[in-house]
């Protein structure tokens, strides 16, 4: 099955739709976009150049196989798989989710937003059972007011009320 994102204003993805691969057939059987797209302007009455083709198996840039490894990177197709709030940008060819934060960019490479600063590479208490994780978070207000911060987190084992929050200084946690 073939998918299909319908766009709206700005390229806003409006809803995605399935096409059965028969129905995507050139003269020549081979599967061909421009056929899918005439063929949902027929079913749905929007215009042929609003249906952009999206892989249900591509995130980030990449290709997965049904059972999540990584697949035929021939495959892949336009970063991510769109869904309802997506943006499409046709300058680079990509799905993007909605922005999860106002400092964060875009990176086309990954077809994923990157924080100004990097995910923590502390996630437990490197315990062997590990005793706790790190429940981790971006705090837009905390980046905003310091750029040097951003990253906070919580322990899972920390049972106060509240939970003492520790922000990321780059190379360790620290409580606040």
């Amino acid at each position: 099955m073939a998918h299909f994102a319908k766009l709206g204003v700005n390229g806003k993805v409006i809803a995605v739709h399935g096409l059965d691969d028969d129905q995507m057939l050139n003269a020549d059987s081979q599967e061909d976009e421009s056929v899918g797209q005439q063929r949902l302007q027929e079913i749905h009455g929007w215009p042929a150049q609003m249906w952009i083709q999206t892989s249900y198996n591509t995130r980030g840039n990449k290709y997965y196989n049904a059972d999540s490894t990584e697949g035929d990177q021939s495959k892949k197709l336009r970063g991510n798989y769109a869904g309802i709030g997506y943006s499409f940008d046709d300058v680079n060819d990509i799905f993007w989710a909605p922005q999860p934060h106002a400092s964060w960019t875009k990176n086309n490479s990954t077809a994923t937003w990157d924080s100004p600063i990097a995910y923590p590479s502390v996630t437990d208490d490197g315990q062997d059972p590990v005793v706790f994780t790190y429940t981790i978070s971006w705090n837009e207000t905390g980046y905003q007011a310091d750029n040097s911060k951003g990253w906070e987190a919580t322990k899972s084992n920390d049972s106060g009320d509240p939970a003492t929050i520790h922000d990321w200084n780059g190379s360790a946690w620290v409580s606040r």
